[in-house]
């Protein structure tokens, strides 16, 4: 018998809970599992239309009366920095990128522990162990790397990691699902606006017209950084359109 399920994936909704990003408002998902031969298409063609993947599964927003969360991405080759951000590029020049396997290292959960510790003290990720970060990472269907930021080395030795990220590689682009980095190195301010810069480079370089950076809620300071890379589409009802500057 033929598998009909990335034809005909099945869907879920979870029970409501608290909204994380807006006071007083609740949140609900629908989502489905990524599994079998199609897992690569199956992600590729819902993240078009506004999903996320978590491990092996893909969700997006349903919320009763809110559509708040909206899927930005950013147009690579249309990408031009401003000011700040070319700074900030020429800045970090010196560092080290390579896009590893998706196998994770104690180095690497030392520095999300020290990054949630600094910038979400009190969010839901703070209890995460070293088998809940390698679940995270290690769980994927698809074709996914951490990129590693690691400042020069010495005497031939590997430098000190700074940055990563858990990053999807589509067809049409990169997917960052999960960044995180040194929030407190007084010598490297900017690192978060750095490591998208860097993917945004690289797609472009690499022939990726997009960069895919997850969803926007308008007002919202936790997510107004995404809209200072211009360029920028948002998907609407009727597509996707770029936001006006």
């Amino acid at each position: 018998m033929t598998d009909q399920t990335f034809r005909f994936p099945r869907f879920f909704v979870t029970a409501p809970s608290p909204c994380p990003y807006l006071p007083g408002k609740t949140e609900r998902k629908v989502f489905t599992e990524l599994r079998g031969s199609d897992a690569v298409e199956l992600n590729e063609a819902l993240s078009r239309i506004g999903f996320r993947r978590s491990q092996n599964v893909v969700y997006r927003p349903s919320c009763d009366n809110c559509s708040a969360c909206v899927s930005v991405r950013v147009v690579t080759k249309a990408f031009a920095p401003n000011a700040t951000q070319k700074r900030l590029l020429k800045k970090n020049a010196d560092l080290i990128v390579n896009a590893c396997e998706p196998w994770t290292t104690q180095e690497q959960f030392d520095l999300l522990q020290t990054y949630l510790r600094s910038r979400h003290p009190n969010g839901g990720m703070t209890g995460m162990d070293s088998f809940d970060y390698a679940d995270m990472v290690e769980q994927t269907p698809v074709n996914t790397v951490v990129v590693e930021y690691r400042e020069p080395g010495k005497d031939g030795r590997p430098g000190r990691l700074v940055g990563a990220c858990l990053t999807d590689k589509h067809s049409d682009g990169l997917s960052m699902v999960y960044s995180f980095y040194d929030a407190d190195h007084d010598g490297r301010k900017g690192l978060g606006t750095y490591i998208v810069l860097d993917h945004i480079v690289r797609a472009a370089k690499a022939g990726l017209p997009y960069v895919y950076l997850g969803y926007w809620i308008d007002g919202c300071e936790r997510m107004s950084y995404k809209t200072r890379y211009r360029p920028i589409e948002r998907l609407t009802a009727h597509g996707w359109q770029r936001l006006p500057d």
